[in-house]
């Protein structure tokens, strides 16, 4: 090394020189474009996120627009206002205490875009079920397998003691017990045919 003179002005050792100039520069090109990558990787998923959060302003600001234009429009226009969704084509409301509503349970960013008119609505199969006779039997426990085979359900078993109509959990088929069939056929109104 040289001997330290205060006359001259320090140095700068980080700039390159021919002496501490690395001797692979595409070695520092390679780092130096790594640690850029990694930067734009993080401004991306950055970008991504804000740009998800500006859709979600970006619609309710439409809805706003369109809103105040219909009202200065002398047509309205229904396009707007959210269609009331049924059960199904034949029920209006849910069959199961575990059943959400179809206009609840429709909802989110997967039915964003979604038009209700071109989807299929399937009618009840509770109404076509309770058009079933009920089947008596002298057992007190009666197995339903729902017909078996690939079509079926798992085996359940029925408790038939009770004076009403005992139904299967699965398949919805009514049983009775031959012994209140006098005491069901008295009633005004039973919810499945008797016969």
């Amino acid at each position: 090394m040289g001997k330290f003179d205060a006359s001259q002005p320090p140095t700068d050792h980080s700039a390159p020189t021919p002496s501490n100039r690395s001797a692979h520069p595409r070695t520092d090109e390679f780092t130096m474009a790594t640690s850029q990558l990694r930067a734009i990787g993080v401004f991306a998923r950055s970008a991504r996120l804000s740009q998800r959060a500006f859709t979600t302003s970006a619609r309710q600001f439409e809805a706003a627009v369109s809103t105040k234009t219909n009202e200065t429009s002398p047509a309205s226009v229904n396009e707007n206002k959210p269609a009331e969704i049924s059960q199904a084509p034949n029920r209006v409301g849910v069959w199961s205490r575990s059943q959400k509503p179809r206009a609840q349970a429709m909802t989110g960013p997967r039915f964003e875009q979604t038009d209700f008119d071109l989807q299929p609505q399937p009618k009840a199969a509770i109404e076509m079920i309770h058009k079933q006779p009920v089947t008596w039997t002298h057992e007190r426990i009666v197995a339903c397998n729902g017909g078996g085979g690939p079509e079926g359900h798992p085996k359940v078993f029925i408790n038939t003691d009770k004076p009403e109509i005992a139904t299967c959990g699965y398949c919805g088929l009514p049983f009775a017990h031959e012994h209140h069939r006098t005491h069901l056929e008295s009633l005004p109104q039973t919810s499945y045919p008797l016969s």
